[in-house]
């Protein structure tokens, strides 16, 4: 029962990482707002009401409960089917502009941010309806609502008589009021997705003793990942699961549990989850497909398990996902059903796509890419890429964050949250679905809705996110932004030993807006020094065939030293079998000891892949990295400055 949009009912995490359902009162509500009176302390209602008050009668409730959603509004805070938290305003008929606020909140639920939530979207509410100012009267006792009001960001105003403060404050959506609630909304998300970050208890829910079964390859993943805390496989069928004790349900295991993943056919996963949220789990990964990805039964399904799990005030991942990997040391958790260990690192990394994220995990070992946390985040029915985002944001282990996406679930969030997190970590994103096909086979993949091209490009741009095309370039662009410093602007310096590759190179610059700049006298005159006459010391600077570890290593050096470019790409073309590990020796040597902002990019031509197999360039250096790939080199370090500085 509803006569409001669907956009006012919200699910807000609070401090706590709960979460509760928020929407607006409605007249159903008068039982409940009588048996929410109930819970609240003494004190409690005393500071509501300014009185000592026994009991709500009904008539009352009935009148609290009836609003007309214009000049009176009441939002309503729903835990586990009760009312735990009611906020309203009353507009005043003598000031037309301006509406009583008052706020209640149970007892038990004081100080997780409640109170907060109701009040920042009161005030979005009341600005739709031309109100421009709020009014509360708050005892002087009543400390916790006084500091609401001060922590909400708002420009406040109060005067005290007869113990009463009188708080006004402008609705405006100023700046302090954004950050604070940017602020609250990031320490709610991260501590909501800590269990599933960093359990200390994980059950499996459909643990198998099938060999190559799903549920056999995730709990052997787990325990040889080597998981910090207990185990618990759940299979009825089974006593033991690779040699760990058995539960028949989640609801027979002794200790608490912080994290579940559930791999039961679809049918069967809003049973689990139901025996999950009696037990209090806090976290959820719904390996099982079978949802919104298979039509409208399936879809349906979704709708009643993400009631469930709100309801519950849990979080879930998924489901139609194939888990997620946190590498830190104190948990250790390989969640998934894949075979792939990725090594640890900085770079964080969601994927819709499960099967595309096994592949993504493999390319990630390959490339020695060192990965902080994975999620395959599936049909994103709760924890979304802008949760993830929110939660990588001031998490110490992330430097960079690379997103594969086949859809967007809010777009306005997305970008709000990703341009100020990519002022301080660099956002790559892969969005499939470019032609009218793949945005079709995309939207049947995970029942999501596909965007235009057009608007995605405008939107990364807008966002300040880096896209790339390919998953292989996403992690050329992810090498460079995690192991080196970011330009600090356009200007490339070239060094090659054949005019023919550094000529494509500048061409190819350009035509990314990169700049090639002409080197002062004084370089040209350091690069001279070492170099035959026949070379060209302009830039791209051409040592000729004949130059060797000497002439690269003092090169690199003076145009490093220059400050005259903000990157460095160095290409060899091999002139003897010993030529490629000589130079790259130098030029690590070189860039071992320069502590500088320029990052350099080196292109051995040929011989790229297998001097990295020859580790002639460790892949977990933080200085330089050998950009390369094998029959395009010089493309691929040409396309990773270009999105970088770009």
């Amino acid at each position: 029962m509803s006569t409001y949009p669907s956009e006012y009912e919200v699910d807000a995490v609070l401090r706590d990482g709960d979460v509760v359902q928020i929407r607006p009162i409605r007249p159903d509500d008068a039982e409940g707002l009588m048996r929410f009176f109930q819970r609240l302390g003494p004190q409690s209602r005393y500071f509501r009401f300014f009185r000592v008050k026994e009991a709500l009668e009904h008539d009352e409730a009935v009148y609290f409960s009836t609003v007309d959603y214009t000049r009176r509004m009441a939002l309503v805070a729903i835990d586990e089917g009760e009312i735990v938290g009611v906020g309203r305003y009353d507009g005043l008929p003598e000031e037309p502009q301006v509406a009583e606020v008052a706020f209640a909140v149970a007892d038990p639920y004081q100080g997780r941010g409640i109170g907060s939530e109701l009040l920042s979207l009161l005030t979005v509410h009341a600005r739709r309806r031309g109100i421009t100012a709020f009014r509360a009267f708050v005892m002087a006792e009543n400390m916790q609502m006084m500091r609401v009001f001060r922590n909400s960001g708002y420009t406040m105003s109060r005067t005290l008589e007869d113990n009463v403060f009188t708080v006004e404050f402008p609705v405006e959506h100023t700046h302090g009021a954004r950050e604070s609630e940017e602020s609250r909304e990031r320490r709610a998300v991260a501590a909501s997705l800590l269990p599933i970050f960093f359990p200390r208890s994980i059950a499996v829910i459909g643990a198998s003793t099938t060999a190559g079964s799903i549920g056999a390859r995730l709990f052997a993943n787990l325990l040889a990942g080597g998981f910090t805390g207990p185990l618990y496989p759940v299979n009825p069928k089974a006593a033991v699961v690779n040699s760990v004790r058995a539960y028949s349900s989640v609801l027979d295991i002794p200790d608490p549990i912080d994290l579940a993943f559930i791999v039961v056919p679809a049918q069967a996963v809003q049973g689990v989850v139901a025996e999950c949220a009696q037990k209090k789990v806090r976290g959820l990964c719904v390996i099982s497909a079978g949802f919104s990805e298979t039509g409208a039964d399936g879809k349906d399904r979704e709708i009643d398990l993400l009631d469930l799990v709100r309801a519950s005030g849990m979080r879930m991942v998924g489901p139609n996902c194939m888990g997620l990997i946190n590498t830190a040391s104190a948990v250790n958790l390989v969640g998934t059903f894949a075979g792939v260990r990725p090594p640890a690192g900085n770079v964080a990394m969601s994927s819709q796509s499960g099967a595309l994220g096994i592949a993504i995990l493999e390319y990630a070992q390959q490339t020695g890419t060192g990965i902080s946390q994975f999620v395959s985040v599936g049909n994103k029915a709760d924890v979304s890429g802008n949760d993830l985002l929110l939660a990588w944001e001031e998490d110490p282990a992330t430097d960079v964050i690379l997103l594969y996406l086949e859809s967007f679930g809010n777009p306005r969030k997305f970008s709000r949250i990703a341009r100020r997190i990519g002022m301080s970590k660099p956002i790559v994103a892969v969005k499939s679905g470019r032609s009218v096909s793949g945005s079709k086979a995309a939207s049947s993949h995970t029942g999501a809705l596909a965007s235009s091209d057009v608007a995605v490009d405008a939107l990364f741009t807008q966002a300040g996110v880096i896209r790339t095309d390919t998953i292989e370039e996403q992690f050329a662009v992810a090498s460079l932004l995690a192991n080196q410093p970011l330009p600090r602007g356009s200007r490339v310096g070239i060094l090659t030993n054949a005019g023919g590759p550094g000529i494509l190179a500048a061409d190819a610059l350009e035509a990314g807006l990169l700049t090639i700049p002409e080197l002062t006298e004084t370089t040209q005159g350091r690069l001279q020094a070492v170099l035959p006459a026949e070379a060209s010391t302009r830039n791209p600077v051409d040592t000729i065939a004949s130059a060797g570890p000497d002439e690269y290593k003092a090169c690199l050096k003076a145009l490093l030293e220059s400050e005259e470019v903000d990157a460095v790409m160095v290409i060899y073309v091999p002139t003897s079998p010993e030529g490629g590990p000589l130079v790259a020796a130098a030029v690590r040597d070189v860039v071992d000891n320069y502590d500088g902002p320029a990052p350099v990019v080196a292109v051995f031509m040929q011989e790229a892949v297998p001097l990295l197999r020859q580790g002639l360039w460790p892949r977990a250096d933080r200085r330089a990295r050998l950009q390369a790939q094998e029959g395009g080199a010089l493309a691929g370090a040409v396309l990773v400055l270009a999105r970088v500085v770009g």
